[in-house]
């Protein structure tokens, strides 16, 4: 239950700030340039067809959605959502208030770490250092999409980062596409900020990912499904050793703080709590490339219910975005 919490802790501080500060600890009011997030509805499939989806929801709510004449669904690869099985972990990007399915992801997961050990020859297995609160992962790179991963990951080497988009067959977790071209630095050689955050700065511009935040211990339990990972947090208060770290410039905040993020793609925003520690994403000193060109750094990591509604794709693994606290 570590993390649920975190999460608890971090929203009970939120809230006594405000008090003392004379805040309101509700989100700020949305900009005219701003839209609202996609509905998304995400749980276990219970059963489907043509033309309906069931599914119960993390706090064993059913909820029923006609399946849009135009959706889509992937599960390794695009299916029919008909074709989906059951039992089948499912994101939903949802329409009409969470009643019509337009896009459908299933049994996804997001595979991000530092590489450790590799083995195999047609069939790889890749042990990654996931941190310390994900811990350590065993992944699966098949032979018909290892092409795919060496071309942006060719030093599959201890020390460098890995991430990729995959799926989750059976409890073993197979890598299908690459979520970015791998670091061509080692994970503990991170390129220093060329930016510093002076606090006048109305937000930050970089790349916001996604990641299985929702796996971390206690998330579940706690029925939390929205929220970001953030590089920046004291490492005393978070215990994780790793935090602190990023080539953003981005400051200090706390566990339960709120921010503001917008994908500057489409205007789609929303106020969000930090909910989890993101030192793996403060290491990856990338760029996302949709609609445009964004800064260097991984600014977010948002879970995966999160993403979809501010409009991102699931199989993309990025989109430019805008942070500043809410």
């Amino acid at each position: 239950m570590e993390g649920a919490m975190h999460h608890r802790a971090g929203e009970r501080r939120r809230k006594l700030a405000a008090a003392v500060l004379g805040r309101d600890p509700r989100p700020a009011p949305r900009s005219p340039e701003e839209t609202e997030p996609f509905d998304v509805v995400s749980g276990e499939l219970l059963d489907v067809s043509p033309h309906l989806i069931i599914l119960e929801t993390a706090d064993g709510e059913q909820r029923r959605l006609v399946i849009a004449p135009w959706a889509t669904a992937w599960r390794g690869g695009t299916v029919a959502p008909a074709d989906l099985p059951a039992g089948a972990r499912i994101v939903v990007r949802a329409l009409r208030g969470g009643t019509v399915a337009e896009h459908i992801w299933a049994d996804i997961t997001r595979i991000t770490g530092v590489i450790r050990e590799v083995g195999g020859r047609r069939d790889l297995t890749v042990e990654l250092d996931c941190g310390p609160h994900r811990r350590e992962r065993s992944i699966v790179v098949p032979y018909r999409s290892s092409g795919r991963i060496r071309v942006r990951h060719p030093k599959l080497e201890p020390g460098y980062l890995f991430d990729a988009i995959g799926l989750l067959d059976q409890g073993t977790s197979l890598a299908h596409l690459p979520a970015t071209s791998q670091p061509p630095y080692r994970a503990t050689a991170v390129p220093p900020s060329q930016v510093t955050y002076g606090g006048s700065e109305t937000g930050i511009s970089g790349t916001a990912v996604w990641a299985d935040l929702t796996d971390l211990p206690g998330f579940a339990e706690a029925g939390v499904t929205e929220g970001v990972a953030y590089p920046m947090l004291e490492r005393e208060e978070t215990g994780c050793g790793d935090a602190g770290v990023s080539c953003a410039g981005l400051p200090y905040l706390a566990l339960g703080s709120l921010l503001r993020v917008r994908n500057v793609c489409d205007g789609r925003a929303d106020t969000l709590p930090i909910v989890a520690c993101g030192c793996l994403a403060g290491r990856f000193c990338d760029r996302c490339l949709e609609c445009g060109t964004s800064p260097r750094g991984r600014i977010v990591e948002l879970t995966a219910s999160s993403y979809v509604a501010l409009g991102g794709d699931l199989t993309k693994g990025c989109f430019n975005a805008r942070v500043g606290l809410g």
